[in-house]
């Protein structure tokens, strides 16, 4: 026993040995990874098989660097130190002293255990290095923990001492210095979260205090801006990504492509929520700024498409139901029809427009209520009572602008409801931006902080497409429908047209029971007089003159 402990001290004493051992194993073309500032490369993870990335003649005027890696759906490992087993057992050991046991080889669980502090594992992870003085040559490790190899994308920024330190105030997540965002998602609302920046400083200097005020000469200065940008829609290769990533690493291509969507200040929360978008692949980043310095550096992009590429049903690859494509679909035929012929089939055209509010308030009143599951970004519409009540006033304000005319506005109605149905329709099978119309306010109604969300939503080629459809059906539908009725009685009959020709009627038909009616100041006294009399207390029956004595 006694051997063994002896043998379990040497080993650990030799670890930084073995390490390099393993990375003369590394320093051949497959186990070495050489970057150069600025400049993307592409490479595939395996998990057996750690990877080690050096940079070298790095320039003095950079005081810290910022290496950042991406992946579509898979993990990857970014560390400072080696990625080898800390916490193998016993036996592990002996065969690693002995040769048995390859220093790569994934020989347990634990062999990715890596201090928290000192590692970042995601899709898109990233750490910064503060480069020590004299530093020319920087190193740092790769590797996944995946069963399938992970192709990969990886980019080193450099920035200077008058650039802040994006996440350089991290006080909320793992590491020191934080440049990641995190990203979290539902049905209703994707949440990404960032550590707070620091300002810059030069290399052997002690990074600026943190918490020490809240003046202009510390980072409460620094604003953050949030941006956001769509990949193309439906298309959910990894090629397609990795190529958009491009743009949103570097400041100057995150502000040329992406759309900014708000800018933080220091005393607000370092959390911004979005609406989801299931299998639109979006990404998101965060360009801190120095209003002093006029300096800006950028975090560590993330992306999302609000679905699992790995789940069974319900994946990003087949996000509609079958359910519910045979729903809309059926839907759809109805929509079609009544957009053509609506007005003239009158009852059908109630069903249609009855089915579509009582569903819509059901299915709010039934997933607030129980637990059964389906199996405009002005700060102002933010509260949600005045999202409300505009949305309720709109909805009640185009009735009363028609009133007068109500088969056109019949006829309006049948038109668009009922080739928005197709557009539905079209969205089970094929992503459209188009079904958010409806479908963020479903969200606004069913989730109590969907208010908090960002409801941008891309519009590209397709919706283009789909907008020309919808807008031909909705044109061809109104204009069949106002010409077949050319010339025909009003159906229904105009509420205000019928009661005055009623009134017409009764006033020159002598023969009309309702002409002979009283005015309407001889009712009012007749019922008053009635009214009266229930009050009065009744009188004696019999003789009422007084007997004569």
């Amino acid at each position: 026993m006694g051997f063994l402990q002896l043998l379990v001290v040497a080993v650990l004493a030799s670890e930084h040995r073995v390490a390099g051992a393993a990375e003369v194993f590394g320093n051949s073309s497959e186990g070495l990874i050489e970057f150069s500032v600025g400049k993307f490369r592409y490479f595939e993870l395996n998990r057996p098989f750690p990877e080690e990335a050096i940079l070298h003649d790095i320039s003095s005027n950079v005081t810290f660097l910022i290496f950042q890696i991406h992946s579509q759906y898979q993990n990857t490992t970014v560390s400072f130190s080696p990625i080898w087993n800390r916490t193998c057992t016993l036996d592990q050991l002996v065969n690693l002293c002995f040769g048995r046991l390859p220093i790569h080889d994934n020989v347990s669980s634990g062999l990715q255990t890596l201090l928290s502090n000192s590692s970042e594992t995601g899709t898109a992870s990233g750490l910064v290095f503060i480069l020590r003085p004299e530093q020319s040559t920087c190193t740092w490790y790769l590797g996944t923990s995946g069963i399938q190899p992970v192709q990969n994308m990886a980019i080193l920024l450099s920035y200077s001492e008058r650039d802040p330190v994006p996440g350089g105030c991290n006080l909320e997540f793992d590491l020191d210095i934080d440049p990641n965002i995190y990203l979290e998602y539902n049905f209703f609302e994707t949440t990404i979260k960032f550590a707070p920046a620091n300002l810059g400083y030069a290399r052997g200097v002690d990074p600026p205090p943190c918490d020490a005020g809240t003046d202009q000469d510390s980072r409460w200065r620094l604003q953050y801006d949030v941006y956001q940008y769509f990949l193309p829609e439906n298309d959910l290769t990894e090629e397609m990504l990795l190529k958009h990533l491009q743009r949103m690493v570097s400041v100057p291509q995150v502000k040329a492509s992406a759309l900014k969507v708000v800018t933080l200040t220091a005393n607000d929360k370092t959390s911004v929520s979005f609406s989801s978008l299931p299998g639109q692949g979006v990404i998101y980043n965060v360009i801190v700024w120095d209003p002093f310095l006029n300096t800006s550096a950028a975090y560590v992009p993330a992306h999302t498409y609000a679905c699992s590429f790995e789940a069974g049903e319900g994946s990003c690859a087949s996000l509609g139901r079958v359910s519910s494509k045979v729903f809309f679909t059926l839907f759809a035929l109805l929509g079609f029809f009544i957009c053509f012929f609506g007005h003239r089939f009158w009852k059908t055209e109630l069903f249609f427009i009855g089915f579509i509010i009582m569903g819509f308030f059901f299915y709010i009143l039934i997933t607030r209520l129980t637990p059964i599951k389906y199996d405009g970004n002005l700060k102002i519409f933010h509260d949600d009572g005045v999202f409300w009540v505009t949305f309720s006033c709109i909805a009640i304000l185009i009735p009363v602008v028609f009133m007068g005319c109500l088969r056109i506005l019949n006829i309006l109605t049948c038109g668009v409801i009922g080739s928005y149905s197709v557009v539905l329709a079209i969205d089970s099978y094929w992503s459209t931006s188009l079904s958010y119309i409806t479908l963020n306010v479903l969200k606004r109604a069913l989730n109590k902080d969907f208010h908090r969300a960002f409801t941008n939503v891309p519009f590209q080629t397709n919706d283009f497409i789909i907008l020309a459809v919808w807008g031909m059906l909705a044109v061809s539908g109104i204009t069949l429908q106002i010409q077949r009725e050319r010339g025909r009685p009003f159906f229904p009959p105009h509420p205000y047209k019928l009661w005055k020709q009623e009134r017409e009627r009764r006033v020159t038909n002598i023969l009309d029971p309702s002409y002979h009616i009283p005015p309407l100041r001889e009712r009012l006294y007749g019922r008053l007089t009635q009214i009266k009399g229930l009050f009065q207390k009744e009188q004696p029956a019999g003789e009422r003159t007084p007997l004569l004595l």
